[in-house]
């Protein structure tokens, strides 16, 4: 059994509308600069971890022995993951799992996912299906409106503002215009976030993330595989998960996310650290509310103080904990299956001093934390350099 889990290569794939390509394709696109970057051959692999949420997006059944096959794994052992948005970080996971158990020595992480295809009032009747389809789908209940609830529970108990909300989306637009594979890269006033069309009260179309296509690569090694690859692999140190009620109405609280919180404990527990050890952090943004709960449940800042934490720019890059500064979903695009190892490739980059523009000075600890449906799943991933 190996003692660390490295990252020695990572991948990208262009999130946006990619009508150029089809699934399979679209993860070459990630997998290809993943082994370049790793300076290895597709024939060192011993496994595969491949995250696809929907065979419907994917209009194919079992896609990920077609994403092995195409990338030219061969016959070695390919295995699907499932966890619905949170499915890209279960991938990570499962391939830590397997090259710390001494299962395989290098392991590569696909997240895939094509969604605009079916159009938007389709993908999210979709991914609505992912609630519970006995008493809340069928009701009329789809995510924007799950997070409607949050949002107003949160402003009721805490204060928190419609301009703290649209102030999320602003920060993270602007980082989006800077990171070549964001889907939208451009940036936004608090003017024109304010003014949005609306989606589900209180949340507009700025306080929404994107559906997208896209997909992103990570290559995990054993520690003397890693060290043999790269002269600076970044480690897996802390993996915490959780989850929550299927039915959100049996939750306890709406101004929250308890799989999150008990995920970070978990995480930093694993990782002997505290939350004021992190330096960088990709959390699950998929609105607005979504970022500020993730502030407070992660221990960025106390409870409720999540609207302020945004207002004075604590998430910027300066501030006390640099968030989202790939975009996030917001703005770099939410294609399910790939958004976990997209924000394992963001974090690497960060640690490795790689991210350009976008890139927190001297950041040795960083922090992902990737959310599947309201909840439902929550996995929390720290690293180090």
């Amino acid at each position: 059994m190996t003692e660390k889990v490295g990252i020695v290569g990572i991948g990208h794939a262009k999130f946006g509308k990619r009508t150029d390509v089809t699934l399979r394709e679209l993860a070459h696109e990630a997998v290809t600069p993943a082994l370049v970057d790793a300076e290895i051959n597709v024939k060192d692999i011993d496994a595969s971890v491949i995250g696809v949420t929907s065979e419907e997006f994917a209009a194919q059944v079992s896609p990920a022995i077609l994403v092995h096959d195409y990338v030219g794994i061969g016959n070695k052992p390919v295995f699907r993951v499932e966890a619905a948005c949170a499915t890209g970080s279960a991938a990570v996971r499962a391939g830590w799992s397997l090259v710390k158990s001494g299962l395989a020595d290098v392991v590569l992480v696909v997240g895939v996912e094509t969604m605009t295809h079916l159009g938007t009032p389709e993908a999210t009747e979709v991914i609505a299906r992912a609630g519970d389809t006995r008493w809340e789908y069928p009701f009329g209940a789809t995510f924007p409106s799950y997070y409607a609830l949050m949002a107003i529970a949160h402003m009721h108990k805490y204060g928190t503002t419609r301009e703290q909300l649209s102030m999320v989306s602003v920060k993270n637009h602007m980082y989006g215009a800077m990171n070549p594979y964001a889907h939208i890269q451009k940036t936004i006033t608090l003017e024109e976030t304010m003014k949005s069309a609306m989606i589900c009260h209180p949340l507009n179309l700025y306080d929404c993330c994107l559906i997208s296509d896209g997909a992103a690569a990570v290559i995990l090694a054993s520690e003397e595989k890693a060290k043999r690859f790269s002269d600076t692999p970044v480690w897996l140190v802390g993996l915490g998960a959780a989850s929550d009620t299927m039915m959100i109405s049996e939750r306890e609280n709406l101004t929250e996310l308890k799989a999150t919180k008990t995920a970070a404990e978990r995480a930093y527990r694993m990782a002997g650290i505290t939350s004021s050890d992190v330096d960088v952090a990709v959390v699950h943004d998929c609105f607005t509310i979504a970022e500020i709960m993730a502030y407070e449940d992660l221990g960025f800042c106390k409870k409720g103080e999540g609207g302020k934490f945004i207002e004075e720019k604590q998430s910027y890059i300066g501030g006390k904990t640099p968030i989202n500064v790939d975009g996030g979903l917001k703005s770099k695009g939410h294609p399910l299956g790939a958004t976990g190892v997209s924000m394992t490739v963001e974090i690497t980059k960060q640690l490795r001093d790689e991210a350009g523009k976008r890139q927190v000075k001297g950041a040795e600890i960083g922090l992902s934390h990737n959310v599947g449906e309201a909840g439902q799943y929550c996995f929390v991933h720290v690293y180090s350099r």
